[in-house]
């Protein structure tokens, strides 16, 4: 991978890159063709990182489609898909992980202990075998991309890394992986999520400032859910990802829910309401 890509630069290509774990939907797509637009040779990784897994049976269950998988990368002009096996990521005797600091130990951090040590890792090896110009994350997984774009800048790395917006259902769902997991009343009620995420951009607009009210009505929506558990439900700096008591900043608000056994997660813009 390192030589194909050398090679690409040294003929001056622009090389775009987009790390997935597989099971691709339309919100990968979506960030293959930004980066497709954006870059002269389009590079795909299909990797699931077990450093990443809190939890064995979470691993084990995410969904493997490795022909559907290479059949959407061929139908959105990607040039290169590197699949890497798991015992050349990590050989025997590797000890040596990425770890950056205060902004991942809150939110998903908190509830999934080494997980972002597991994503910064992978991805600087990523990098370091793609060695691409532009690397396209979604927003939906907003903690990694804050993460990930920390890293990159604390270590020079190089790499310009963009996150695009989430791509959503009709009903407002957030396209993901795990939605697979979902029964069809689970499906139903995951919505809740995004209702109550709205409910508190509602708020905000109309000059709600303090942050507990704004989670109070967020959760309040989302736990109306039959079977909806709230992980976390918090309002965070948009860029630190410092938790806020007043909405006095760009914001996100950020949560966790289980349904049934599938965790799910979401986040949204939130704005200080405008003086006046």
């Amino acid at each position: 991978m390192r030589e194909d890509s050398l090679a690409a630069r040294g003929r001056g290509r622009r090389i775009g890159f987009v790390p997935t774990m597989g099971a691709l939907h339309a919100g990968h797509l979506a960030l293959l063709d930004y980066a497709r637009a954006h870059c002269d040779r389009l590079v795909v990784s299909i990797f699931v990182n077990p450093l990443q897994f809190d939890r064995k049976d979470d691993l084990e269950r995410y969904p493997r489609t490795w022909e559907s998988d290479l059949a959407a990368c061929a139908g959105h002009g990607v040039d290169v898909v590197y699949y890497p096996r798991a015992e050349a990521m990590y050989p025997p005797g590797f000890q040596t992980t990425v770890s950056v600091g205060p902004m991942t130990q809150g939110l998903c951090g908190a509830f999934r202990p080494g997980h972002f040590d597991g994503v910064t890792t992978v991805v600087l090896k990523l990098f370091n075998a793609v060695l691409p110009h532009l690397a396209v994350f979604g927003e939906k997984d907003y903690q990694q991309l804050k993460v990930i774009q920390r890293m990159v800048r604390d270590l020079d790395l190089g790499v310009e890394v963009v996150g695009r917006p989430t791509v959503r259902e009709d009903d407002g769902l957030a396209l993901s992986s795990r939605n697979l997991h979902l029964s069809a009343p689970e499906r139903r009620r995951a919505t809740c999520l995004w209702r109550g995420l709205n409910r508190a951009r509602e708020l905000a607009a109309s000059g709600e400032r303090e942050v507990a009210r704004l989670v109070a009505a967020a959760q309040e929506v989302i736990e109306s859910a039959e079977g909806a558990r709230v992980e976390y439900l918090e309002v965070v700096e948009a860029e630190t990802l410092e938790p806020l008591v007043h909405l006095d900043r760009p914001a996100r608000m950020c949560t966790a829910v289980w349904l049934g056994s599938t965790r799910l997660i979401d986040n949204l813009a939130l704005e200080p309401p405008a003086e006046g």
